[in-house]
């Protein structure tokens, strides 16, 4: 009798099922509280059938239940909390809709449940859960389920059905997914929700196979086909032409698609393109495109923005019976493979139709059997489905591991098909159109001959749908793993539910996971360690598995903690981390220790990973991604075109009037700024502000403070920028905005440790009073109109004025007790001002220049820098990095048996490709890449540490190289030169004799602490005939 408890943690809450298919943990936040366990016990009462079906379809008048209705959320408020990293990708309106549908999902083995996850915690209405199978190892019963699954959105109305499938109570869904569900039944179904409007999607898997069909209905409405943020540029020139030739300004490419459709405003001139309705253009060049007959209209003047406009599109599907031959492509390298599979997958049906459980794992006989029906599959398909030639070795293998079921498979295909549902509910992104297959055979062993009948035999045991597909002997190498999880945020749950379903760490002999996470707070607990949470958690998905949960950074603090031993214990590392500069670090760590990384990575709709394997790929750190496009200072700061120019003009504003001046001013009182004779002149002016010219001692002080700030940036600079480019119309800035006044009075308060107020009646009497001086722009001012001019514009040091202005600041002997208060921007506190500021400050400044405004929520996006995130996508990425692990584990060496992949489900698009091999160097002829070094034994025989001399000796004529002669011109540990060829004779004689590690801490002024066991040494040298000689790194051992 077997008991066991699954429990799945998530920032939404638990659930728990009892199945060896896979369970995922959510991503977002949520008021939940954890729940109690629950158990299921008792042996099969039956050998286990994969190809039972799901449902069974009747169409007929139902009897039987109906699905749930919505707890809450009834209408269509959005809770901006709960949602507010999928609000980012998906949109207000988006999610509005989502809100309004119903949902069946027919099911619920592995993938059934990774889709029904998904979608509750995309905030469905209703979701109906259906099965009609009984509780096993490989599978789950709805009622099992519905509980915890309902736990994860209180927002989602989550039921269970047990009857059949019948027209009546079909029609109350606005989508329909079927998994594990016969052909047969597909057909049927299919039909029915064709001819009544219901969307459908069918997902199914097959060991190392995926298959995904989308029917949208005849007249889907797709209102943004990729979930992009619209472009917009400014114009040049545009031409009197048919059609006529639009260029943009040469300082950014354009960025626009043939096909694209845009709009017009500020034109001056060709006022016939303002206001018109959108216009589909023609790219011509990186800053051309073409557009309408423009040969009618007037002379193009100046200026003009032109923006992108999402125009909604028509698309349509055919049902399952008729679909043609329309397939995605998940891997180029493998195009043919789609149109082969459907034949299999068909052929695959029939199999199981006539023998009730599909190919025995790794059977001949079945094998064969499979092949044939395959062939009469294909001999009397369609014509524009029929094959040539039918890939034999593919169904082979099809066959060989179709008893399988896999987490990494159902996590990928789970995830895709959760998004083709919410496109389906929301109209937003592009679908599937409409068939999609997908494998991972290079999952198999690189022997072929290592895999049997006997060794994929089941166990009557949660492993047994991985058994079946990799054998026995993977199962036992995954159990004695050794890995290290880097983040519990949403990649990391995900990937440690993984690891949980997939056995990762969880055999004899205590085989650990580690989890490292600093401050990730539960919003039902906030005082505790998320990493601590996750990997209770996890122990209850797995009781088997040996977590160790971490608080720590690693980096240059934690090295007493994360030392030789400890990353020279593991087997790999899984990264799951949310900035470029933690990837790096870690990528290091791997490169020295020679350890493989899972690198990962989300960014709404679009995931990316990337397999590093020791002397096969390149590293994490071998490539970098283009840096990031900036805003030209001159833009920025006078000539804004778009929201994103003024929120990021906003938050340097909140720097510059928040932060700064109080640190400048607290270096000051601490006697930094007067050491030196030469301060910065803007640095001293911030200064005298602070202290004598702006220092506010009452409340009323800070809103008169505000008051006169808002008529600096928001009327007087405006005029000056007027008066030096006079334009054609002149547009208001609007009334004084109170928003502003009352955000920026009270931060400016905070700075000086002032009781600030939120009486917006009793400040808006007080700005009656405030006499604001009238302003006359001035002739002699410059104002810069682009970065090159910034450039040459070279600031001049009047020695006089610093000297007059330090005379004019007060000592710190006659400011006792002062202080000021530097506010650091917090976009996650709504109450403490920031975004209040941010978001008045910004569209105050859009308002002077004609640019429409943005709400709190796309302000909080921008400015805030948030990464936005949806289940689905994490899900399907996840999917994808531990179908490398299972090749890590297994050891292969061929470097095309490893992918790196970059999907976006939005589109939808695949890129899934080999990894580069790393760089090769070469020195006396012999070839080295990053994964080589060096290794030299600094204890010598006679138990002493080897010296400088003896180190340098050691690569001129010791045994370490062929050559007889590298002469090192530089040596260095980190930042810290330990020798060159040029340093002082003194110096070197003194340093020659001593010890490695003596030098060492007498450069770096520390001591090697006790968990150092060897040191990173950089080298350059030169070979015999005095050319430079690039070699590997040395890893000095030390003990």
């Amino acid at each position: 009798q077997h008991v066991f408890f699954i429990l799945l943690f998530s920032r939404w809450g638990p659930y728990l099922c009892t199945s060896g298919s896979p369970l995922t943990l959510s991503l977002q936040t949520s008021t939940l509280p954890l729940s109690e366990k629950r158990c299921a016990s008792g042996p099969d009462p039956k050998p286990s059938s994969d190809c039972s079906s799901a449902c069974s379809v009747r169409l007929r008048v139902s009897t039987g239940p109906t699905n749930g209705m919505p707890r809450k959320g009834s209408g269509t408020d959005i809770d901006e909390g709960l949602y507010s990293r999928q609000l980012y990708v998906l949109g207000h309106e988006a999610m509005k809709h989502l809100q309004t549908s119903t949902v069946l999902v027919s099911g619920l083995r592995g993938l059934g449940v990774e889709i029904a996850k998904n979608i509750i915690l995309g905030g469905v209405r209703a979701v109906t859960l259906h099965d009609q199978g009984v509780a096993r190892w490989a599978d789950l019963s709805s009622q099992a389920s519905q509980p915890r699954l309902a736990e994860l959105n209180s927002y989602v109305a989550v039921s269970a059905y047990t009857g059949a499938l019948v027209e009546d109570f079909l029609g109350g869904f606005q989508v329909v997914v079927l998994t594990n569900t016969p052909l047969e039944d597909q057909l049927q179904v299919g039909e029915f929700c064709h001819s009544h409007g219901i969307k459908l999607v069918v997902a199914d898997t097959r060991g190392l196979f995926g298959q995904l069909f989308c029917d949208f209905g005849e007249e889907m409405i797709l209102t943004d086909c990729n979930g992009e943020q619209p472009l917009s540029a400014v114009v040049s020139m545009v031409t009197k032409d048919n059609p006529g030739v639009v260029t943009c300004l040469d300082e950014a490419r354009h960025g626009f698609e043939s096909g694209d459709f845009v709009s017009f405003t500020e034109v001056q001139g060709m006022n016939e393109l303002n206001g018109t309705s959108p216009i589909e253009i023609k790219v011509l060049g990186p800053y051309t495109f073409s557009i309408c007959d423009t040969s009618s209209f007037s002379d193009y003047i100046r200026g003009g923005i032109v923006s992108q406009v999402k125009v909604p599109k028509k698309i349509s599907f055919v049902s399952v019976l008729g679909a043609g031959p329309y397939f995605v492509t998940t891997d180029y390298a493998k195009a043919s493979r789609p149109a082969q599979l459907h034949i299999g997958f068909q052929a695959l049906h029939q199999f199981c139709a006539q023998h009730g459980w599909p190919p025995r794992p790794h059977n001949e006989e079945d094998a064969t059997e499979l092949v044939t029906l395959a062939q009469a599959v294909n001999a009397r398909a369609q014509p524009v489905l029929q094959q040539d030639s039918l890939d034999e070795d593919l169904i082979w293998k099809l066959a060989y591991v179709a008893a399988g079921d896999l987490a990494p498979i159902n996590a990928f295909t789970g995830g895709l098909a959760a998004q083709e549902l919410l496109k389906a509910c929301s109209g937003k992104f592009t679908p599937v159109m409409q068939w999609l297959y997908f494998d991972a055979l290079e999952c198999l062993p690189e022997d072929t001959k290592a895999l049997t009948e006997e060794k994929c035999l089941p166990c009557q045991n949660r492993y047994d749908g991985q058994v079946a597909v990799f054998g026995s002997d993977l199962q036992e190498k995954l159990g004695k793993q050794r890995y290290f999880l880097v983040g519990a945020g949403a990649i990391g749950c995900e990937l440690l539910k993984n690891f949980a379903m997939i056995g990762l760490g969880c055999g004899e002999g205590g085989a650990k996971s580690n989890l490292n996470q600093q401050f990730l707070f539960q919003p039902w607990d906030i005082s505790k360690f998320k990493s601590d949470t996750a990997a209770a958690a996890v122990q209850q998905i797995n009781p088997h598995m040996r977590v160790m949960s971490h608080q720590n950074r690693v980096g240059p603090d934690t090295e007493h903690i994360y030392d030789d031993d400890f990353f020279q214990n593991l087997d790999g590392v899984a990264n799951a981390l949310d900035n470029v500069d933690a990837r790096v670090c870690m990528d290091r760590h791997c490169v020295y220790y020679q350890k493989p990384l899972l690198e990962s990575g989300t960014l709404g709709t679009k995931g990316s990973v990337q397999v590093v394997v020791p002397f096969l790929t390149e590293s994490y750190s071998s490539s970098q991604d283009p840096p990031e496009k900036s805003i030209p200072i001159c833009k920025l700061k006078n000539f804004p075109n778009a929201i994103q120019h003024t929120l990021q003009w906003a938050r340097d504003e909140f720097d510059g009037l928040f932060k700064q001046p109080a640190e400048n001013t607290s270096k000051f009182l601490e006697r930094i700024l007067r050491l030196a004779d030469n301060q910065p002149l803007e640095v001293l002016k911030a200064v005298q502000c602070s202290l004598v010219l702006q220092r506010p001692q009452t409340w009323a002080d800070c809103v008169i403070w505000a008051c006169h700030h808002w008529h600096t940036q928001y009327s007087n600079n405006i005029q000056q920028l007027l008066h030096n480019f006079p334009p054609n119309q002149l547009t208001s800035s609007g009334p004084l905005h109170l928003d502003y006044v009352m955000a920026a009075a009270n931060l400016f308060a905070q700075t000086y440790g002032l009781m600030g107020s939120q009486d917006r009646a009793a400040a808006a009497i007080l700005l009656k009073s405030v006499q604001v001086p009238s302003f006359t722009p001035r002739s002699d001012v410059k104002i810069l109109v682009s970065d090159q001019e910034l450039q040459h514009t070279s600031a001049s040091v009047d020695d006089s004025r610093l000297q007059e202005l330090k005379a004019m600041l007060p000592s710190p002997e006659k400011l006792p007790g002062f202080r000021m208060y530097p506010l650091n921007f917090n976009k996650d506190d709504d109450s403490n001002l920031h975004m209040d500021f941010i978001v008045a400050a910004s569209n105050l400044r859009a308002e002077n220049y004609n640019i429409p405004p943005a709400d709190r929520h796309k302000s909080k996006l921008i400015a805030g820098k948030i990464i936005p995130a949806i289940a689905t996508t994490t899900a399907a990425t996840v999917g994808l990095v531990c179908l490398e692990l299972y090749k890590v584990v297994q050891g292969h060496q061929h470097l095309e048996s490893y992918k790196n992949s970059f999907v976006n489900l939005a589109l939808p698009f695949f890129s899934i490709s080999e990894p580069l091999a790393p760089p090769r160097h070469q020195y006396h002829n012999q070839e080295w890449t990053l994964w080589d070094r060096f290794e030299v034994q600094g204890l010598q025989p006679n138990g002493k540490e080897m010296t400088l001399k003896q180190f340098l000796d050691y690569f001129k004529w010791g045994p370490l190289l062929h050559s007889p002669y590298l002469g090192i011109t530089m040596l260095s540990q980190g930042v810290y030169m330990l020798y060159s060829f040029f340093m002082p004779a003194t110096k070197l004689k003194k340093r020659l004799d001593q010890p490695m590690t003596e030098i060492v801490s007498r450069v770096s002024k520390r001591k090697l602490g006790h968990h150092v066991r060897a040191l990173l040494l950089e080298l350059c040298c030169k070979d015999e005939s005095g050319e430079d000689a690039e070699v590997p790194s040395v890893r000095y051992t030390i003990c």
